[in-house]
């Protein structure tokens, strides 16, 4: 049994000066900190495929790196190894069997770093920051998708320094997920695009956007016969629209719902609205967590439309987040995301990954909103 969220000795913060009437606004969930967290503001996160055993947990940071630690039955996690690029690393992900992770960087590189060895080498190029990367494993081919700010999406099979297939995009890759046989991208200018993988990856349908603001984060969901059916789409303006590819009644699946806002739902007094950061579905349950830059994570259930819980706030944004492959584990990324200037900015504050048991708030409560 796992020590994920209990009261254990881990994450339960410091106590102030006069024993523990402080609260520790930095970790108010009391969840377990990842030991040796990155210097820099945390852009994305990971955990280990299925494959694999044990519970490994990557993430990429603005201090340019990109660490793994591995995350115990008890709580505890082991900083195992990292890599370094020469600019902000945005977008990391596995191999399908785990032995490889690929990193995405503003330094206009991809990278493959090999676990076993702990060597990386370069696998893509872009003439701009690379925001997104993903790991495609189709019955014919295996590659890794790039988005760039060069507004190209590029194929890569990892061997060749050219990619198989170069896509454009009408504008800059902002936010993108793959669940084969289906990938979709998000844009600048609120283009949304979704592609299909098989055979080879090709252009399926652009979409009007559901939002009225900036992209931010989108993440692809499944039907009961666990095949992508939609996505979610988070906006910088405290918002989420769950759309379906092909719904029965597009009016009446598709809808959009307010989060990461300063008074609930509340429209009568004026409201500070934040971004949402991150997307994520639990996969098991099928429910969603989002977090913002409010300070909070929120977990939804899209079918029931309800909410089923929300975090207290901490005292910096969260940036990203993301379950392992059981759903058991919840990890969240608190560091500034620079969404009030650099005022705010305060390099004495130290970025944390806070690890959270996953298995029963993520329960669907059938219940209607």
């Amino acid at each position: 049994m796992s020590l994920f969220g209990a009261a254990s000795g881990f994450g339960t913060g410091g106590t102030g000066v006069f024993g523990s009437t402080t609260t520790d606004s930095h970790n108010p969930m009391k969840d377990v900190e990842v030991t040796s967290p990155p210097d820099d503001s945390i852009s994305c996160m990971a955990f280990s495929p299925p494959t694999m055993p044990g519970n490994f947990l990557i993430a990429g940071s603005w201090a340019n790196d990109v660490r793994c630690w591995e995350v115990q039955d008890n709580g505890q996690t082991v900083p195992k190894a990292q890599q370094m690029h020469t600019g902000p690393v945005l977008g990391v992900c596995w191999s399908d069997d785990g032995s490889k992770v690929f990193t995405a960087s503003c330094d206009k590189t991809a990278k493959m770093w090999d676990l076993n060895s702990n060597q990386a080498m370069q696998i893509a190029q872009h003439d701009g920051p690379i925001k997104s990367i993903h790991w495609i494993k189709a019955p014919n081919y295996s590659c890794v998708m790039t988005g760039s700010w060069d507004k190209t999406l590029k194929f890569w099979d990892t061997r060749s320094p050219n990619p198989m297939m170069s896509l454009q995009m009408p504008e800059r890759c902002y936010c993108a997920d793959v669940v084969y046989p289906m990938a979709v991208v998000a844009t600048a200018e609120r283009g949304l695009i979704v592609y299909q993988l098989e055979n080879q990856p090709s252009e399926f349908r652009r979409i009007d956007s559901p939002l009225k603001h900036q992209h931010r984060c989108v993440a692809i969901f499944k039907d009961k016969q666990n095949k992508p059916t939609g996505f979610a789409l988070g906006s910088i303006e405290g918002r989420v629209a769950i759309h379906y590819i092909n719904p029965p009644n597009p009016a009446k699946d598709n809808f959009t719902f307010k989060c990461h806002r300063s008074n609930g739902t509340n429209t009568t007094t004026p409201q500070d609205i934040y971004a949402v950061n991150a997307i994520s579905f639990h996969p098991v349950h099928g429910t969603l967590a989002t977090v913002g830059s409010d300070g909070r994570f929120s977990f939804w259930d899209k079918d029931a439309r309800t909410k089923l819980k929300t975090s207290e706030q901490l005292d910096q944004p969260i940036t990203a987040c993301c379950f392992n492959h059981n759903g058991n584990i919840f990890a969240y990324a608190s560091s500034y995301d620079w969404s009030k200037g650099h005022e705010y900015y305060n390099p004495q504050k130290k970025n944390y990954i806070f690890l959270r048991n996953a298995a029963e708030e993520l329960k669907p409560r059938n219940k209607k909103w």
